[in-house]
């Protein structure tokens, strides 16, 4: 994928970012091009290597067609879920390591109707907390609105309100 400078784009480790340049290095006599990064939330500075971009996930902020699929999913059904916590509790975090925005969804979609179904265990709502953050985020650069609309965007998409951020969305 093709990154420019002044670009923001999500860097699965740590969130959104700006590409603020893009500067060669030579390491051990090879020139290598980066990516550097100042992430929003903690203004952390991150150097990737261009060739490496994709394959450690990074990627450009959703676009309309893909936030639309997003909320598809967050309105979607419940799938099969363990009924042991501990197992659900390992199954989820390593959901969420992967990273894939959509498969982060899932988990707060599923965590969420729990809840309200049969409550979470401390570990779980912690769990469920800390996945809500990249959606958020996601949805309010996809959507350029502010955090706590893109939160409501959030809930009203778990509430399975079908009308939760497409008329943003196609905007």
């Amino acid at each position: 994928m093709q990154f420019s400078e002044g670009q923001t784009v999500v860097y699965p480790h740590h969130g959104p970012a700006t590409i603020t340049s893009i500067f060669s290095r030579t390491v051990k006599g090879v020139e290598i091009e980066y990516f550097k990064l100042e992430v929003h939330d903690s203004g952390l500075s991150v150097s990737v290597p261009v060739a490496s971009a994709d394959s450690v996930g990074m990627r450009a902020v959703l676009n309309a067609t893909e936030m639309n699929a997003l909320f598809d999913v967050l309105r979607a059904p419940t799938l099969d879920e363990e009924t042991k916590w501990s197992r659900r509790m390992k199954d989820n975090q390593e959901k969420i390591r992967l990273g894939d925005i959509v498969t982060v969804a899932s988990v707060v979609r599923d965590l969420t109707r729990r809840n309200d179904d049969k409550g979470l265990s401390l570990a779980e709502r912690d769990l469920l907390r800390h996945a809500q953050r990249p959606l958020v985020t996601e949805i309010a650069l996809s959507l350029g609105i502010d955090y706590p609309a893109a939160e409501l965007a959030l809930h009203e998409a778990l509430a399975g309100n079908a009308g939760a951020g497409t008329g943003t969305a196609a905007a």
